[in-house]
């Protein structure tokens, strides 16, 4: 558990760093933000955190109950750092409620399928990563935001940090979007082994 709150930790750094470097624009934030991300993916691989995406794509079925009290995990890392945010003179929160409208008005369905294009990136940079080729990882991570592809640990960082008043309003529909989210990533974390035959796979 220690892992994965640590993983959420880092992720919730990389998403502060991204809505800090992005209160200037209208959703996303800038390709510098998405780039400083990959901090938090880089620190995932080298302490070999818990992370759920970084560990969707590897696990066996038997597994399936430690992948999400791994997320669970990652959950409560994001929001220690979610309460920090609300210490900065930036105006996180609004960056944050940004993204989140944005996700509520693609959709359900939409963002669930968008979520497997970043479980796909995800699993792809992880395992180069693995045997220290990092240039996917550096690609991916800002290639994967610069399309919105909803990244679930990430997401509900976001999520955390928007005005308490905005979440409640609109809580009903994020408890439905969320698990979108979740699933699309492991669908996209796993898309390898559903296209690929074994021995095509690294």
């Amino acid at each position: 558990m220690r892992s994965s709150i640590f993983a959420g930790i880092a992720i919730g750094t990389a998403g502060f760093g991204f809505l800090a470097s992005g209160i200037q624009s209208e959703v996303y934030g800038s390709l510098v933000g998405a780039v400083l991300f990959s901090f938090g993916l880089l620190t995932v691989v080298g302490y070999k955190l818990k992370l759920y995406t970084g560990t969707a794509g590897f696990i066996r079925r038997n597994e399936v109950g430690e992948l999400f009290m791994i997320l669970l995990g990652n959950i409560i890392g994001c929001l220690c750092v979610a309460l920090l945010t609300r210490m900065s003179p930036m105006d996180i929160q609004a960056a944050a409620q940004r993204i989140l409208e944005l996700r509520l008005k693609t959709g359900f369905l939409r963002c669930g399928l968008l979520a497997i294009g970043c479980g796909f990136i995800m699993t792809t940079a992880v395992q180069f990563a693995r045997q220290e080729k990092f240039l996917p990882l550096l690609f991916g991570v800002p290639l994967f935001i610069v399309c919105g592809f909803p990244h679930c640990v990430a997401d509900v960082f976001y999520f955390l940090c928007v005005p308490v008043s905005f979440l409640g309003a609109n809580l009903s529909d994020v408890l439905i979007l969320y698990p979108c989210i979740v699933l699309g990533n492991l669908i996209g974390c796993n898309l390898y082994r559903i296209v690929l035959s074994k021995d095509q796979i690294i």
